[in-house]
């Protein structure tokens, strides 16, 4: 068994799934591990990366509590465990994997892990903000760091032409390999883009983005979990708006006359409304958590540059 960094160490003792679970569960309520990477609390924690190591899915039945593990098992997730408690390596990033609207993607550190609200919105095909009986053409996945958010979107609108932009080679590789992953290769376009620079001329009936958003003072305050996370796609300048400030300025030039643009700034939606006074932004509340979700037409951004 690998020793954790903090003096615990998994028990020899511990041989089945439930061993382990409760071994976990307890082990991360005495480190004071952190959550937010796709669960909340220590129990669920646990059983992703138990489950999700011994390649079970998350919502086995009882009986497989009990299956006794191999000493190679034990030692994977001991492994595995002591990396989550002394490293505060995130789960995700452990088993490589992440799930998104229902869907599993492939992850590491040089993207962030999938948790936008925005798989709400993608699941009820963002109604009714878009006609359900008129399915946008051409949709941009903008900051799409491992594809999830586009390739989401592609197969909820199976009609669409998708985009997935970011500036980042590392996380454009990875979501080259999501795309390979859920067999949309042939109507999902990955482009390596400063935001809006490499795509001139192209219009799109909805743009979706999760770019960085996270404060000065909420960086400064992170847990340890998500500092393995790229600074890329989380720090956005001292009131989490540098990057949403660029969106808002050149979406329009990007948008059909009656396109959409979503737009995630997570715990700087105030900073947004103070700085953008005017705009009309739409904030849709969900039903399974989350916030922090702007929604604005392509002719309200254009009335507003046109404004004196």
């Amino acid at each position: 068994m690998g020793k954790v960094e903090t003096g615990h160490e998994a028990p020899q003792e511990l041989q089945t799934v439930r061993d382990f679970l409760r071994w976990a569960v307890s082990a991360f309520n005495a480190a004071g591990v952190a959550y937010g990477h796709g669960t909340d609390n220590a129990w669920d924690e646990a059983r992703w990366l138990v489950l999700g190591a011994l390649h079970l899915p998350f919502d086995s039945p009882d009986w497989v509590l009990e299956a006794r593990l191999g000493v190679a098992e034990r030692a994977h997730l001991g492994a595995l465990l002591a990396r989550r408690i002394g490293e505060r390596m995130p789960t995700a990033y452990l088993l490589g994997e992440a799930w998104f609207a229902g869907l599993r993607f492939r992850v590491d550190p040089s993207v962030l892990i999938p948790r936008s609200p925005l798989a709400e919105l993608i699941a009820t095909r963002c109604e009714p903000w878009i006609d359900a009986q008129v399915e946008p053409r051409r949709i941009l996945d903008l900051c799409c760091g491992s594809g999830c958010i586009g390739i989401a979107a592609a197969l909820a609108w199976p009609g669409a032409e998708v985009v997935l932009g970011d500036i980042s080679p590392a996380a454009l590789a990875l979501a080259r390999e999501n795309v390979a992953l859920h067999g949309v290769a042939e109507r999902v376009r990955v482009v390596e883009s400063d935001l809006f620079a490499a795509l001139a001329g192209e219009v799109f009936d909805l743009i979706l983005t999760n770019p960085p958003y996270v404060d000065a003072a909420d960086m400064d305050a992170l847990p340890a979990e998500f500092r393995h996370e790229p600074r890329l796609g989380l720090a956005a300048g001292a009131d989490g708006l540098d990057i949403a400030r660029r969106i808002l300025a050149e979406a329009a030039d990007h948008l059909e006359p009656e396109g959409l643009l979503v737009l995630e700034v997570g715990n700087s939606a105030d900073a947004l409304e103070r700085a953008f006074p005017r705009l009309p932004f739409l904030w849709p509340d969900f039903e399974h958590g989350g916030h922090g979700i702007a929604l604005i037409h392509a002719r309200e951004i254009r009335e507003h540059r046109r404004a004196p």
